[in-house]
């Protein structure tokens, strides 16, 4: 009989591992996102290559910028955080790459939403 206080809790990875790792720091209203790889697109028994596949729209929220400041010179407070998945506007942004990895610098405003 196990006793409860006894019993076998599995720890979580730490997933922020990665996170600490990014040398880049967006200013501004800038937000640093990696984009969600999507698995080969097949159509028909056709796969599709990079250059005709759409661009990618879900993306994750990797580090925030300073933010913006409002007309009294308050700053207005992000309205994703670090961790949210997002979907981007196709064409906004810049993109990076930082040893290896893929991310874009975009402006809160080409944050179309928030995935839950």
């Amino acid at each position: 009989m196990v006793h409860e206080s006894k019993k076998f809790i599995p720890q979580q990875p730490n997933k922020l591992t990665h996170m600490a790792k990014i040398r880049i720091k967006p200013i501004g209203d800038r937000v640093l996102v990696q984009h969600i790889e999507e698995k080969e697109q097949v159509r028909g028994g056709i796969i599709i290559p990079d250059s005709a596949k759409e661009k990618p729209q879900e993306a994750k929220v990797i580090a925030l910028g300073t933010g913006k400041k409002d007309e009294d010179g308050k700053a207005v407070p992000f309205e994703v955080k670090v961790g949210d998945m997002v979907l981007l506007s196709p064409y906004g942004g810049s993109e990076v790459k930082v040893d290896g990895q893929k991310y874009k610098l975009v402006r809160e405003d080409d944050i179309l939403g928030v995935v839950e």
